[in-house]
């Protein structure tokens, strides 16, 4: 399971660019306006069974409340690169210490209809590591198992209206969990690059 993760990811020397991989999609919704960069941190628990780490939104939130996301955000002017925009929005929202994350690779990215590009940045997370989340932000930090996500008939497809065209999506449930929007679909993307890796 681990080894065709590994292959599927782009190498830390060849992070991504955009546009996203959903960019025809998001051109007919939001035009070409740029869209700001942006990262998440597809955390792994290093375990018998791989985790992957979840993150449940504050319901008073501006934006994207009470959803199910990964630990990331807006990338800052000083951070330089995506892994270091995941690496300090994790520490920020989970309180995940960096020195416990081993970076492995990225997903393509993704357009968000909030304008954002994503940089999915996948790292291994140490069996040791705790999650202490940010009161104003997080809710809840959470771990799926890699497994539940392998298995086909746990991603639903369905779809649904946006401005007047109709949006194809996926999203997944766990236990209370429904995972959709942009984090499904990254998790998709890493699906399709492992079985065509």
């Amino acid at each position: 399971m681990m080894e065709a993760l590994l292959r599927a990811l782009r190498p830390l020397s060849q992070p991504p660019t955009a546009p996203g991989w959903n960019h025809a999609q998001m051109a007919e919704l939001l035009g070409d306006t740029p869209r700001s960069p942006a990262a998440v941190l597809i955390g792994l628990r290093d375990d018998v069974q791989p985790g992957l780490i979840f993150t449940m939104r504050t319901d008073h939130l501006s934006s994207h409340a009470g959803q199910v996301s990964f630990p990331g955000g807006r990338t800052d002017p000083a951070d330089g690169d995506a892994l270091t925009t995941a690496l300090r929005e994790s520490e920020e929202e989970i309180g995940l210490d960096r020195s416990l994350v081993t970076p492995l690779g990225y997903l393509d990215c993704f357009e968000t209809i909030s304008g954002f590009c994503i940089t999915p940045v996948v790292a291994r997370i140490a069996r040791e590591a705790s999650f202490h989340p940010a009161p104003d932000e997080v809710a809840e930090v959470f771990e799926v198992p890699l497994a539940f996500f392998l298995e086909p008939r746990n991603l639903k497809r369905y779809a649904m209206e946006y401005r007047g065209h109709r949006c194809e999506m996926v999203e997944f449930e766990h236990d209370s969990h429904r995972i959709w929007g942009a984090t499904a679909a990254i998790l998709e993307n890493l699906l399709q690059r492992m079985e065509r890796s």
